[in-house]
């Protein structure tokens, strides 16, 4: 256990150790490749800031606007028949956009219900076992330049489906 702990206290300043031992002995200018490096991390994060914009503007939308109460209200019915909690319902979408503004959703959760209660466990591993469907697929395709998706989008709705379904079946078995 105490080289477990060691390692992963270690492993970061090991890690640059062997990268800048590497360049050494390779002869590169490390500088010189660190520098271009972080130039392109520069202009890939400028290529993606008006999808980032964008996606933080239709969260906060969503938020502000009431509209995420008024689905939840809405679905209400459908959802008790499915044995889903509708206060879910606001974090389920939300999570699928912008993992930070799920975690808002989770922390008033939480005061509200307690984390140890099973709403706050449902919504634990629901925030553990599903993605940011739309910030992950749309900062990736917009990086790579990808402009057909195919089946990505259905492939991770279904995942995050599943991931929904597991994490209520596992909290109401706790």
């Amino acid at each position: 256990m105490k080289f477990v702990l060691f390692l992963s206290e270690a492993i970061i300043p090991l890690l640059i150790f062997y990268i800048i031992a590497t360049g050494i002995s390779k002869k590169q200018d490390i500088y010189d490749n660190f520098v271009k490096g972080a130039a392109d991390g520069f202009r890939t994060v400028l290529g993606i800031m008006p999808t980032l914009i964008g996606l933080m503007v239709a969260v906060g939308i969503l938020r502000a606007s009431g509209f995420l109460t008024f689905f939840s209200s809405l679905t209400a019915s459908l959802m008790s028949y499915l044995h889903f909690p509708e206060e879910l319902i606001p974090l389920t979408i939300i999570k699928m956009v912008s993992s930070s503004a799920a975690t808002g959703l989770l922390l008033d959760l939480y005061k509200e219900h307690g984390p140890d209660s099973t709403l706050g466990t449902m919504a634990s591993l629901m925030m553990s076992s599903t993605e940011t469907i739309f910030y992950t697929m749309s900062i990736y395709f917009m990086a790579a330049k990808v402009s057909k998706s195919r089946y990505t989008l259905a492939g991770a709705l279904f995942c995050s489906l599943m991931g929904i379904i597991a994490s209520v079946v596992l909290a109401g078995c706790l």
